[in-house]
């Protein structure tokens, strides 16, 4: 996973705070007072919102004891009727703040106990963050202070048992040195920030990136059936209809700018939907991982040849009828959403690949970036072609070679879904697709497609054809030793040009190779404790199974001699996996910003550390602790530079 580092301890928004109270209004009645502070700039929606809108504010009282509901939950507080861009409809909110009352009866004040959640949505002008849910319970105090105190000693030990029964450290050597547990959860986040900001931002070769990836798709979503055939008929439509060539290239380039502005508008919505912080949390969900695999293979069937994804064909009759009838830009913009809606049988499963590529990065302006790429690469053909119309006549003509491009990317996104699975198969600990049965299916996808493109494969819509092409062949080549080249993988060999897709090193049983860089530890208070009994320092690595940038770091940095002595020799390596979805044998819950969460998970403890000591929630993320848990030296991100990652290390030890 690769997101932004800029202003790092500033990614987890939280624009509104609840506070709850139950206030009695007389002997058996009471008001319970749910209140939303919030921030400058941002709304809460109001409890009624038209079909289609944003999800409005809810109340759940799930336990009621020894007391009544009376009637519904009631605002206090004022409503503002305004039309909202994220939606395009006029909807109702609070600003600042908002009151609600349940008013409840009862016949013993000492007894009642209301539990329950709010759930809610808040959006600013520009974005808006995915429904959250607040919980509350209110009754008893002594109650309550008791229960919090048991939470606060239960925490402690569960942190503690958990050190062993929970890690797979169980193996390495154990702590011969006790050291206070709180300790080491100290906030130290002032002193990690007085050392400066962090090193390896890639924050910008990232979007560079993305942008280059959906100039690529948009370069193959030409090369298709839905496309190719239109950029001629496009092109001499605009140079006919304008009477003269000046004309017709301002109206091609306006044609191409409307597709410009159409995609990045949809990746632009994908960012408004979901907000920045879900985007991210996808990145690492097992359940949106397998999400993601599904609707890859169901693309890769689709270009197979087996049906056909298509939007309903009176959208695009609608829309090209209103483009006749109108003139102008506007008749461009029509006429640009009707090659959108018309080659969606085509971009479609490329587009989604690519959404579900730059959403797994959990970047707040991936979206846009990859559709401004998309659609810049689809636009360049349509304006040029305008300047140069004589050169269509030596635009090669449709034919079986549509189809080729087609089927080639079906194996692609195939072999590209198998990345999503695995990293739900690694934070479930299913072990189902280790890195030798991943590397057996990925050699077996390019293999074919390398036969397929040499013409030992057909399929039933693809035409008849007696000789391979040039093209094809070099491809064919390409592939098939792309195939033998993963094979030593089998046995052990780092293949660093996948290490951003493939399993890691440990999942695999038959192992040949030695230099990978294993963490010593894969439990915080275990590692610690180890380090302080050999007085060594500590660098903690806090990574994720569906982190693509981890795995890059540890196959590129870590492998470097340099590196691996220090790793091995000079510090305590500690690996802590924020998505491990093994549950704790003794879930807690941590106040979190006035909030409480429940950490049921190995990932969920991890990711609450990351948070509570650092400030910080992104991966790939390193700092260097010394045997006490404070910082020797800022922290460290993404950057495949192994040089830089021990000039991070030199520094760490004058800090020491």
């Amino acid at each position: 996973m690769l997101i932004s580092t800029t202003a790092l301890f500033s990614q987890i928004f939280e624009p509104i705070k609840w506070s709850f109270e139950l206030k009695n209004t007389g002997k058996t009645t009471a008001d319970i007072i749910l209140k939303a502070t919030i921030d400058e700039g941002w709304h809460l929606y109001g409890m009624n919102i038209p079909e289609g809108g944003p999800r409005p504010t809810s109340f759940v009282f799930e336990g009621v004891q020894n007391a009544k509901l009376e009637g519904k939950v009631q605002s206090q507080s004022k409503l503002k009727e305004v039309y909202d861009p994220n939606f395009d409809m006029k909807l109702n909110w609070y600003a600042n703040q908002a009151v609600f009352v349940q008013k409840i009866s009862f016949t013993d004040a000492a007894k009642v106990r209301v539990t329950g959640y709010v759930e809610f949505m808040a959006c600013d002008d520009q974005s808006c963050l995915p429904p959250a849910q607040e919980s509350f319970d209110l009754g008893s105090k002594n109650v309550k202070a008791a229960e919090t105190a048991s939470n606060a000693t239960s925490e402690l030990q569960t942190i503690e048992t958990l050190a062993v029964t929970d890690s797979a450290a169980s193996e390495t050597p154990q702590e011969t040195k006790t050291t206070e547990v709180a300790d080491y959860w100290t906030p130290v986040i002032d002193q990690l920030n007085a050392f400066g900001n962090m090193l390896g931002d890639a924050d910008t070769v990232s979007l560079w990136l993305i942008f280059l990836a959906g100039l690529g798709g948009g370069f193959l979503a030409l090369f298709t059936p839905c496309v190719w055939p239109i950029i001629p008929m496009t092109v001499s439509f605009f140079l006919k209809r304008s009477g003269n060539k000046s004309k017709g290239r301002r109206d091609a380039i306006l044609y191409g700018l409307s597709i410009i502005v159409i995609y990045v508008a949809l990746g632009l919505l994908i960012t408004l939907i979901f907000g920045a912080s879900a985007l991210n949390s996808m990145s690492t969900n097992a359940v949106f991982n397998l999400i993601f695999f599904g609707l890859l293979v169901v693309f890769a069937v689709s270009f197979f040849g087996a049906f056909e994804i298509t939007l309903p064909s009176s959208w695009s009759t609608k829309l090209d009828a209103k483009a006749e009838a109108t003139s102008g830009i506007l008749s461009i913009l029509f006429m640009a959403f009707v090659l959108a809606l018309v080659s969606f049988s085509c971009t479609g499963p490329i587009i989604g690949t690519l959404l579900v590529e730059v959403a797994s990065t959990g970047s707040l302006l991936a979206p846009a970036v990859g559709m401004f790429g998309f659609a810049v690469a689809l636009a360049i053909p349509f304006t040029f072609f305008a300047f140069f119309p004589s050169l269509l006549k030596s635009m090669p003509k449709s034919g079986g070679w549509l189809n080729t491009v087609k089927v080639v990317l079906a194996f692609l996104e195939l072999a590209l879904a198998l990345k999503f699975l695995s990293v739900a198969d690694l934070a479930y600990g299913w072990r189902i697709l280790d890195r030798e049965v991943f590397l057996v299916l990925w050699i077996v996808i390019f293999a074919l497609l390398g036969f397929y493109l040499l013409g030992k494969i057909r399929f039933p819509h693809d035409s008849e054809s007696k000789h391979s092409s040039v093209l094809g062949t070099f491809l064919a080549i390409i592939s098939l030793s792309f195939s033998l080249y993963m094979v030593p993988g089998l046995w052990g060999a780092p293949l660093k040009a996948i290490s951003a897709f493939a399993p890691p090193l440990y999942t695999q049983d038959f192992n040949l190779y030695d230099n990978e860089v294993h963490a010593a530890y894969t439990d915080y208070e275990a590692g610690m404790a180890y380090a302080a009994s050999k007085n060594l320092p500590v660098i903690i690595d806090f990574s994720g199974f569906g982190c693509v940038n981890c795995r890059k770091m540890e196959a590129s940095v870590w492998t470097d001699p340099r590196v691996k002595d220090k790793l091995e020799n000079e510090y305590v390596l500690i690996t802590l996996f924020v998505d491990d979805k093994t549950p704790l044998k003794a879930p807690y819950s941590v106040e979190e910003n006035g909030k409480t969460r429940q950490i049921k998970t190995i990932g969920d403890k991890w990711s609450y550390l990351q948070r509570h000591k650092f400030g910080a929630n992104a991966q790939p993320f390193y700092v260097i602790l010394d045997n006490q848990g404070m910082p020797l030296n800022k922290s460290y991100s993404f950057d495949e530079s192994p040089d830089n990652f021990l000039k991070w290390l030199g520094e760490t030890k004058k800090a020491k």
